[in-house]
C-alpha cells in the first residue's frame, strides 16, 4: 500500500491517491471525493484490465463531476423530491441540482470534498466533518469510509457516521464497472436478488408502491444480459442486514470476470450509464453502476426503511466487491 500526490485543486490542495494491492488485485482510492479511480483485476487467462471508468488525472474529475465516476456519494445518495424533507417538526430544503429534486447530496456533496486519508491494514481510512447546514442537511455528520482488500483481493467499503442532532445519512458508491475493460457493457450478464423494485414516476421519485418484477424487464433473479434503459432501485430480497450478503453478481462472458457485490443495506439502484455524452472519453452503456443503499426519497417516504440517524446512535453501512473468474 502507498500513497502519492495526484494533483491539487484550484484552491491549492492536494489530493493524493492510494494503491492498494492484495490477492492480484490492485485499487487506486483518491482523498477527492473517495473516488475508486482504478481497479485491475485478472482474467480467466490472468491478464490484468482496469474494470471500472474514470480519468487518468484529477482534472478530468474537476471537469466532469456528474457522472459521479466511482465516488463516494452523500450525505444522501439518489434523489430526494422537490429537494426537501420533514424531520423532528421542521422542514429542511436542500439544493435542487437535478431539478426538480436533490440528488446525490446536493451541488457539492461528498463526491466533491476533500478527505483526510490515514493507513489501515490492507487499505485506508477516509474521514472528514460534515458541519451543521451543508447542502441544507442538519447536524454535525462525523463520517469514515474504510476501503480495504481482503487476502482474495475483495474491495470491502466500510461506512461509519455519528451526528449530534437528527438528520438523514445514505451512503453509496458510484463506481460503474466494464468488466471487459473497454467497449460496451451492454453484453454483461447480471443477476440481482430482488423479486420487487420501487416504481417511479417522470422524474425517477418513487410512488410509493413496491411492485413485483416477474414476467418484466426487470427481473434478474436468474442471470441474463443487461442491456440498457435501467437507473431503477431493486428490494433486495434479503432487507436490512447486519453483515453484508451476496445479492448481486455481474459477469463478463468474453474474459470470464466476475464480480459478486455483497451489502448491508435493503436497495440496489442499477444504472446502465445511458447519459453519459460525447464530452466524455465514454459511450452511453460502457459501464454498469451497481449502487447499494437505502431507497430514493426515504426521507418522504415512512413506509421504506429509515434512514434517520440519531445522537448516540452509530450509522453503519458496508459493501464488499468481490472479484473471480469463471
Amino acid at each position: 500500500m502507498r500513497s502519492e500526490l495526484f494533483g491539487s485543486l484550484p484552491d491549492g490542495s492536494p489530493v493524493h491517491r492510494w494503491t492498494l494491492e492484495r490477492g492480484g488485485v490492485r485499487v487506486r482510492v483518491l482523498t477527492y471525493g473517495g473516488i475508486v479511480q482504478s481497479a485491475e483485476i485478472p482474467d480467466r487467462d490472468g491478464l490484468l484490465a482496469d474494470v471500472v471508468l474514470g480519468f487518468p488525472d484529477l482534472a478530468g474529475y474537476l471537469a466532469h463531476p456528474e457522472p459521479y465516476f466511482g465516488a463516494l456519494v452523500g450525505r444522501y445518495a439518489n434523489r430526494i423530491a422537490g429537494g426537501r424533507f420533514p424531520l423532528g417538526g421542521r422542514m429542511y430544503r436542500l439544493d435542487r441540482n437535478n431539478a426538480p429534486n436533490s440528488l446525490h447530496g446536493g451541488e457539492r456533496g461528498f463526491d466533491k470534498r476533500l478527505w483526510d486519508a490515514s493507513p489501515v491494514e490492507h487499505g485506508v481510512r477516509l474521514s472528514r466533518v460534515s458541519p451543521d447546514g451543508e447542502e441544507g442537511f442538519p447536524g454535525r455528520l462525523e463520517v469514515s469510509a474504510e476501503y480495504t482488500l481482503d487476502e482474495t483481493g475483495a474491495l470491502r467499503i466500510s461506512y461509519e457516521a455519528v451526528t449530534d442532532a437528527v438528520t438523514v445519512v445514505n451512503l453509496t458508491n458510484h463506481t460503474y464497472w466494464n468488466l471487459h475493460g473497454a467497449g460496451n457493457a451492454g453484453g454483461h450478464e447480471l443477476r440481482i436478488a430482488a423479486a420487487r423494485l420501487t416504481p417511479v414516476d417522470r422524474d425517477l421519485i418513487p410512488t410509493g408502491a413496491l411492485e413485483g418484477v416477474e414476467g418484466t424487464r426487470f427481473d434478474f433473479r436468474a442471470a441474463r444480459k443487461v442491456g440498457a434503459g435501467y437507473d431503477h432501485n431493486f428490494v433486495l430480497d434479503k432487507g436490512v442486514t447486519g453483515s453484508a450478503v451476496e445479492v448481486a453478481e455481474l459477469h463478463d462472458p468474453a474474459s470470464g470476470r466476475v464480480l459478486g457485490v455483497a451489502t448491508t443495506e435493503p436497495g440496489l439502484q442499477l444504472y446502465t450509464a445511458d447519459h453519459l455524452d460525447s464530452s466524455l472519453p465514454y459511450a452511453p452503456g460502457d459501464g454498469v453502476a451497481l449502487e447499494t443503499q437505502h431507497f430514493p426519497d426515504s426521507p418522504n417516504r415512512p413506509e421504506f426503511p429509515s434512514t434517520e440517524l440519531r445522537p448516540g446512535g452509530v450509522y453503519r453501512s458496508e459493501t464488499v466487491y468481490g472479484f473471480s473468474v469463471r
